[in-house]
């Protein structure tokens, strides 16, 4: 679960509309993906559900903004392990994940990170997108019963 000092940190840096459309609504949206892609495939948890909250936490608008997850990353490299209540690995896992949400430029083959990018992208139904199962990469999240009932919770 997410700590009291993370929420309010994250109140106080994310500066677009905390209800928008890539506010905490969305980022709920994201935890409850990982979470259950989580559980399917056994990636940690810890770092499904920091990136849920911290992946738009540095979005300086709605719109087009390539460098919101390099900037996300920055925000957690510069947070202690234990203000995070993660390891080292973990981190560098979270970071990975966050930085590289939108452009993909991390080759990885880790679970935890794909299946953050693919939490992500399961809730664009939001914007009236429907996620396309070749672009997601587990099990899971390709399944096309998974996809629809993630868009209708859009």
């Amino acid at each position: 679960m997410i700590s009291k000092p993370i929420i309010d940190l994250l109140r106080s840096t994310y500066g677009l509309n905390w209800d928008g459309i890539h506010g905490a609504s969305h980022w709920a949206r994201v935890r409850v993906n990982g979470m259950m892609i989580a559980e399917d495939n056994g990636a940690n948890q810890k770092v499904i559900e920091l990136f849920a909250f911290f992946h738009d936490s540095m979005r300086e608008n709605d719109n087009h903004d390539p460098r919101h997850g390099y900037r996300a990353a920055e925000l957690v490299d510069s947070l202690t392990l234990e203000f995070l209540g993660i390891n080292q690995r973990e981190k560098f896992l979270l970071m990975t994940a966050c930085r590289h949400h939108t452009d993909r430029l991390s080759e990885t083959d880790d679970i935890s990170v794909l299946t953050c990018w693919d939490s992500d992208a399961l809730d664009l139904g939001r914007i009236g997108v429907m996620p396309s199962a070749d672009r997601l990469h587990t099990r899971l999240a390709r399944q096309e019963k998974f996809i629809q009932w993630c868009y209708e919770q859009s």
